[in-house]
């Protein structure tokens, strides 16, 4: 049996140390003004400090599906850092950037994703890995019946643009990788920052959906079992994508800080068990209990099927 937990969208804050140069004349702007309107109000640090000690200590490997950080600053990158290096004192953790991790070109230019969080993108097949804002991906790790695939849809957007991109090239090798025989006989367990899934219509998409998703979904296809794990709409939720071979389950994960009524919002991890031979057989949800101060077991709600 392996157990993996599912964390994301940490959007691990600085309020302290922030120089105006720093986010004035950017894109940082308009996410510093919603991190004093609204985002430090309800995601509280002691709440995934709780999450994250919870996530690693019931799992044998944590993934952790971006937003990482919340404005990509130098002491926001270090911060969440060395939280992930104190999970990974437990289990071993995965993590893929989101769209506020590559808040700047000149932070995908420097590749300050990648170094920071250097630790947490290890792969097993890195001939397939190509270059990309983040740094080199697809990532991938064999263990036991599972193939944890990481790709990076985080890149650089103008302001109220929160759209996540693929790439032509990062297709490609996920293409080459799904058909590599050691992943084809495991169980490919897919990270992705944006919605693998997406019913709206392609203009809501260009605005804060995966753009390329149409091309994700067509490289997809020949998967006959698999998971698609995700972040970046702040809610838990469970989807089922149908390919020529079978059916993929699609999970999403909340905000691992978010203090919030719905528990299908509020701060969390999701964790995952699978047969050595990567059969899914549990999906849950373990909720923050605001009032008991320990976590609450409940089931992710199943949100329909998408094509």
């Amino acid at each position: 049996m392996i157990r993996v937990a599912h964390v994301s969208d940490l959007h691990v804050l600085s309020r302290t140390g922030t120089r105006w140069r720093q986010i004035i004349f950017n894109k940082r702007i308009t996410g510093y003004a919603n991190l004093l309107l609204h985002r430090g109000r309800v995601h509280r640090r002691d709440y995934l400090l709780q999450v994250l000690a919870g996530a690693a200590a019931a799992a044998d490997q944590l993934v952790v599906t971006g937003d990482i950080t919340n404005l990509a600053l130098e002491h926001e990158y270090q911060d969440a850092a060395a939280l992930l290096a104190e999970a990974a004192r437990k289990t071993e953790v995965t993590a893929i950037p989101g769209n506020h991790d590559i808040y700047l070109p000149s932070l995908a230019h420097e590749k300050r994703f990648a170094h920071h969080f250097h630790p947490f993108l290890g792969t097993d097949l890195p001939e397939l890995a190509v270059e990309v804002p983040a740094g080199r991906f697809p990532t991938v790790k064999l263990r036991q019946g599972l193939a944890i695939i990481g790709l990076s849809s985080g890149v650089p957007r103008p302001p109220f643009v929160s759209a996540g991109r693929l790439g032509a090239t990062q297709l490609r090798a996920l293409q080459t990788v799904l058909a590599h025989p050691e992943v084809r006989r495991r169980c490919a367990v897919v990270l992705v920052h944006h919605p693998p899934v997406d019913g709206r219509p392609r203009w809501l998409r260009l605005r804060d959906g995966l753009v390329d998703l149409p091309a994700l979904q067509r490289v997809l296809a020949p998967l006959g079992r698999g998971v698609l794990l995700f972040g970046h709409l702040h809610l838990r939720l469970r989807r089922e994508l149908r390919t020529q071979s079978g059916r993929l389950e699609v999970i999403g994960a909340s905000g691992a800080a978010l203090d919030h009524p719905d528990p299908a919002v509020r701060a969390g991890f999701n964790l995952y068990r699978f047969e050595d031979d990567g059969t899914l057989v549990s999906i849950e949800a373990h909720v923050l209990d605001p009032e008991g101060g320990g976590m609450q077991i409940m089931p992710i709600s199943e949100n329909g099927e998408s094509r």
